[in-house]
């Protein structure tokens, strides 16, 4: 029988444009061709799992032997972000989009923000990150405001120089924001957003931290973790589901860390879901427009994916998907509302197949929870009968 899933979220891979990408200003939109488009990069491993079979990439060849099932999955949400993405592919589909901000936050809650940390703040506006420490980081030095700001995204991201601002204070500033932004301003997330260095030269630190709301129902997770079973959390898993669901966890700082880090839990878990989420390609290279650097971090993963393949056991099943897309080529640099790939394999699969277009992200979790015997996911459908398995589910 099979008793552990690996399930892979490549953030931001999207493979083209929703039919209601329209809506957000991202018709044309198509992350991965694009990026194999204008790079020509080569990923022989997912394209012997089937890659090419899903849409037409020039460098990724359809392969008639993919030895892994094959197809893609539309969002069914409202919404094209990290958090709604997840929840999605573990069973929650949001009805309503979480609030934005392309102005800015409100007067009132800007002014609740500063009445309760006790000090005003800078910024409170859409920008990117590293530019917003360019331009305010110095006035944030001198005097010890703490710099807000927003994107595209539902986020509230409050950035502070750890010189200026201790990580502790940083973070207590973050819950209360948290605390602040609830019914209808209640954003995805709440985004601790620390740096250092000197005017002229601020870098990030590692130290970011997602201040999530909760999820508003059970979801995947919460089940398997209710029926026993381990949920190893990689990357920033834990911050997205606000950690409701999840038996044990790992943060990493990329992509590279994260891949050793599911190879390691692959060590450790023995009945249960490791879910990873490798978050370079969205938050390095697609909000930056870094079409080379999208395809490198492809490359890297595609030539690592070898020794993930080589840890499965007939048992095993692994899940490569996405979240939303990121195009690296257009002229913004928020998120796109897209398609994402999904790639299935077991070392038990007699074959590859064609597993078409799913309707919805929530036929992930469908599938798993079937897999598992924990019960239907009625938000999604399953595709476990569709795989050609050798051993019993």
């Amino acid at each position: 029988m099979l008793q552990r899933v690996i399930l892979i979220v490549l953030d931001s891979v999207g493979v083209g444009a929703l039919p209601d990408a329209y809506k957000f200003g991202d018709e044309g939109t198509n992350t991965l061709g694009h990026v194999v488009e204008r790079t020509g990069v080569e990923l022989p491993t997912m394209e012997k799992l089937g890659l090419g079979n899903i849409i037409p990439l020039k460098t990724v060849r359809p392969n008639p032997k993919a030895i892994g099932a094959y197809g893609k999955m539309a969002e069914k949400s409202a919404g094209k972000d990290t958090t709604t993405g997840h929840w999605e592919i573990a069973g929650l589909i949001l009805k309503k989009p979480f609030p934005v901000y392309p102005e800015g936050f409100p007067e009132e809650i800007i002014e609740e923000f500063e009445r309760r940390i006790g000090r005003k703040v800078l910024g409170n506006k859409p920008a990117s990150g590293t530019e917003i420490i360019k331009e305010l980081g110095e006035e944030h030095m001198k005097t010890g405001y703490p710099i807000v700001y927003t994107s595209a995204d539902s986020v509230f991201q409050i950035a502070a120089h750890e010189e200026v601002i201790p990580l502790e204070e940083l973070y207590r500033m973050c819950e209360i924001a948290r605390e602040i932004l609830k019914g209808d301003h209640a954003v995805g997330r709440v985004i601790a957003r620390p740096f250092k260095g000197e005017p002229g030269n601020f870098v990030r630190t590692p130290n970011r931290k997602d201040f999530s709301l909760k999820p508003f129902g059970a979801t995947l997770l919460d089940i398997l973790k209710e029926a026993g079973y381990t949920v190893y959390a990689i990357g920033k898993i834990e911050d997205i589901f606000a950690g409701q669901g999840i038996t044990e966890s790992v943060h990493t700082a990329n992509n590279d860390e994260g891949i050793t880090a599911t190879l390691d839990a692959m060590d450790i878990v023995k009945k249960g879901i490791i879910f990873t989420n490798l978050v370079d390609f969205d938050m390095l290279y697609g909000h930056r427009n870094d079409i080379e650097g999208y395809a490198k971090a492809l490359k890297h993963f595609d030539d690592r994916l070898p020794e993930i393949i080589a840890k499965l056991k007939e048992t095993d099943l692994l899940i490569i998907t996405a979240d939303h897309g990121c195009d690296p080529t257009t002229p913004g640099t928020d998120h796109t509302r897209e398609y994402v790939p999904l790639l299935v394999y077991s070392p038990s699969m007699e074959k590859g197949v064609n597993l078409g277009l799913r309707e919805t992200y929530a036929d992930v979790a469908a599938t798993i929870a079937e897999l598992f015997g924990v019960g239907a996911i009625n938000t999604g459908t399953s595709f476990l009968k569709e795989l050609p398995l050798k051993v019993g589910v």
